[in-house]
């Protein structure tokens, strides 16, 4: 119990009882917190990631995003060329600008927060528990999903 009387309201777990799909790369850390006010989610990207994370922008969903990595290397790539992962650096992201997050030799593992301009959070669809992630961003571009639209970043 806080001071005032009330239940504290707090969840602790480790990257490793969070749940994960995508053979462990999609770590769902908002639903395994029990979170509902904001999307976050922590992605393992493996060694030299190519097109794992597609190419994509939120303009179909208005998301803005924040990239923090947390392990290992990388980049996310934007208009006007790469910009370097770091612990000590965050990147915003809004949602009509493209992106495209790839790891370097040693994997990446990187903290990815996003919310919708000016609407209440609503989870997406395959982040919740128990869901099988689902990438439905019309925009995507990527060798994983056919008939996509061609890639527009050099990096």
């Amino acid at each position: 119990m806080n001071e005032a009387g009330s239940a504290a309201d707090f969840t602790v777990k480790t990257f490793e009882e969070m749940e994960t799909a995508v053979n462990g790369m999609f770590v769902k850390a908002r639903a395994s917190l029990g979170g509902s006010a904001f999307g976050v989610q922590v992605l393992n990207l493996p060694p030299n990631s190519r097109d794992v994370y597609p190419e994509h922008d939120h303009s179909h969903n208005e998301q803005e995003e924040v990239y923090l990595l947390l392990d290992g290397s990388g980049h996310l790539a934007l208009p006007g060329g790469p910009v370097e992962l770091s612990r000590e650096k965050m990147i915003r992201v809004g949602p009509r600008t493209r992106r495209r997050l790839r790891s370097g030799v040693n994997g990446a593992r990187v903290l990815v927060v996003g919310g919708i301009l000016g609407k209440p959070y609503v989870s997406q669809a395959g982040t919740d528990l128990g869901a099988e992630p689902q990438f439905s961003d019309p925009n995507a571009s990527s060798d994983m999903i056919p008939g996509g639209p061609s890639p527009q970043l050099d990096c």
